[in-house]
């Protein structure tokens, strides 16, 4: 989008409102996290409200990059960036938005399965999921379905999202999701799986609500089913 070597001499203060919005999302689709933190700053500076700042230039923009990404216009490393700046925003905004009590679009709890360390795809999905305005509690690689079920009782997320790069490890999301069913807590969440070996055929076996390809289609699908399930009360 924006070529970054003219970017440095532009002065974020002098833009309006419209255009500082939109030199947000291209610096965001750049990865230029310095100019994201100090933009977001500008604009509640400006009495922008946080959740208007979040969804507005941050969200809004965290579209394009996905849109682009799902495309293929885009790839990991980029988005990555990408997020990475995100996440300068959300640093600032995020206590503002606790204190205001705004509500994230929905919850999600995201964790690699016992046996697995992999966790690019994982980072990536969260990421965007923030990036869509989620609320995202990353467990981290190897679980044991013991630390699925913690971290369900302790943050009482909409979703549930596991990922696997390993044929070895990709059945014992079976177990985690045996083991909600055992505890009767299974239709308490939807549960997304992910990760290079899966497909839609194996999502259905281990009884998950949706296999996700990759981190766009993530976002999409967590949006839709969390939607849906709000509109049947």
């Amino acid at each position: 989008m924006s070529d970054n070597q003219y970017d440095e001499d532009i002065d974020l203060g002098s833009l309006s409102d419209d255009e500082l919005v939109e030199q947000m999302h291209d610096d965001l689709y750049d990865g230029i996290d310095e100019e994201i933190a100090e933009g977001t700053q500008i604009l509640l500076d400006r009495d922008w409200t946080p959740d208007r700042v979040l969804n507005d230039a941050l969200v809004s923009g965290m579209n394009i990059v996905g849109i682009d990404f799902r495309d293929g216009i885009l790839f990991v490393p980029e988005v990555l960036m990408a997020a990475n700046a995100m996440k300068a925003g959300m640093a600032i905004l995020r206590p503002l938005l606790a204190e205001t009590g705004a509500e994230p679009i929905g919850k999600a709890v995201i964790g690699t399965v016992k046996g697995d360390i992999h966790d690019i795809g994982k980072n990536l999905v969260g990421m965007m999921w923030e990036g869509a305005g989620f609320e995202v509690i990353d467990i981290g690689i190897n679980n044991p379905v013991e630390n699925y079920l913690s971290a369900l009782e302790e943050h009482k997320p909409d979703i549930l999202g596991m990922s696997a790069l390993l044929t070895t490890t990709m059945p014992y999301m079976k177990v985690v999701i045996d083991t909600l069913i055992e505890q009767g807590i299974r239709d308490d969440y939807i549960v997304l799986v992910g990760g290079a070996p899966l497909n839609e055929e194996f999502g259905i076996a281990v009884g998950a609500d949706a296999y996700c390809r990759d981190a766009a289609v993530a976002v999409e699908t967590a949006k839709h089913m969390i939607s849906e399930r709000r509109a049947r009360g």
